[in-house]
């Protein structure tokens, strides 16, 4: 099932994440300023949906006006709605490139087109993921049978994820949970612990409904929780998502996860990131160069939930005046990561494993523009 879909008449649509998980709602992108607004306000998330959305943003306005003014002018205003998921730029960059040496005539055709390859690229590239990933958890759980901790009902995979790397966040599959969907298709017993992910709760929200819905067994828990549940032997690995990953294997991912990692090193618990390709920076040296996007204080004092009658409402957490700071990322350093789960495998998080996955990566690409 895909998040974003290009319809036939050359829209796209796509689910309002700020509705979920108590409404589901379209989201129909037909302009530009429709796509800027989504990103920016969080309608849409996630580093690769975001990616794609503004490669048909961009698309969009090459319609309205395909001189290289307007192009110029989208492509910065795209650029300005998310600081931190690189995903955006290289989309962005990808898109422009193809159509700054074609004629204006051709420019909304080509477009288009290239952001409709765009998405389908992001669900080849996930879907190897997710095989790949659910072919090392299976050596996981090759360790627990040898350990004399086999697997089943009673005692199912215990993996543990941090904010929403499913396939909201993506065009489909997801990154993190990618594998987790293929060991449940495949029969595996498995169980997910779903940081509440505070402030804006996309575990609560939006990991939890998409793993209920594809009936996968999951169990909120609140952001703290994890590394008590790490000591107690209660977590088997924990899979996270990336926004950014720097040409050193650092990691920028939605702010919590630098602290589950330090708890996995402490318990000894196998900590992953889901790494698709272009979410790799390899322009950024080290985490310390990554743009931590700050977002409203709001979101740390006010809170969103539906109330006993059913209605939606907001309601205010802490005292009038109080002051707020709400970084919504952090960096987890390379030598926490224990490897990139890409489209071509696990690498480490280092520069060789970062140039490993660069190089085969251009090899796809220049196979799939070969006549």
């Amino acid at each position: 099932m895909r998040t974003l879909v290009a319809l036939a008449d050359q829209t796209a649509v796509t689910l309002d994440q700020t509705r979920l998980p108590f409404d589901r709602v379209d989201l129909v992108l037909r302009h530009c300023a429709d796509c800027a607004q989504a990103i920016a306000s969080m309608q849409v998330r996630g580093a690769p949906l975001i990616g794609a959305v503004a490669a048909f943003g961009l698309a969009f306005a090459m319609r309205e006006a395909p001189d290289d003014a307007a192009l110029d002018a989208a492509h910065a205003r795209l650029l300005a709605t998310r600081p931190t998921a690189v995903n955006l730029r290289w989309a962005l960059d990808r898109v422009r490139a193809r159509v700054a040496v074609v004629s204006p005539a051709q420019r909304w055709a080509i477009a288009w087109r290239e952001a409709c390859d765009i998405a389908d690229e992001d669900v080849a590239i996930n879907r190897a993921i997710g095989e790949h990933g659910a072919m090392h958890l299976r050596r996981l759980m090759a360790q627990r049978e040898t350990a004399g901790r086999p697997l089943d009902a009673r005692t199912p995979l215990q993996l543990l994820t941090h904010c929403n790397a499913g396939r909201l966040a993506a065009v489909a599959h997801g990154t993190a949970l990618a594998p987790i969907y293929a060991l449940h298709r495949a029969g595996v017993p498995l169980h997910v612990w779903v940081d509440e992910t505070r402030p804006r709760n996309q575990g609560a929200s939006l990991t939890m409904w998409e793993l209920a819905d594809a009936g996968v067994p999951c169990t909120v828990v609140a952001d703290n929780a994890g590394g008590l549940l790490m000591r107690q032997g209660r977590v088997d690995g924990v899979i996270v998502g990336c926004d950014r990953v720097a040409r050193n294997g650092d990691v920028a991912n939605k702010v919590g996860t630098l602290l589950k990692a330090l708890a996995a090193r402490d318990a000894g618990v196998p900590f992953w990131v889901a790494c698709p390709s272009p979410t790799i920076d390899p322009a950024c040296p080290d985490g310390e160069a990554v743009e931590i996007e700050t977002r409203s204080a709001r979101e740390l004092t006010h809170i969103t939930g539906r109330a006993a009658d059913g209605r939606l409402c907001e309601v205010q957490l802490v005292p009038d005046g109080v002051a707020g700071f709400n970084p919504a990322f952090d960096i987890t350093p390379a030598r926490l990561v224990d490897g990139l789960l890409t489209e071509h495998g696990l690498v480490a998080a280092s520069e060789a494993g970062i140039a490993a996955v660069l190089t085969a990566s251009a090899a796809s690409a220049t196979s799939r523009t070969s006549p």
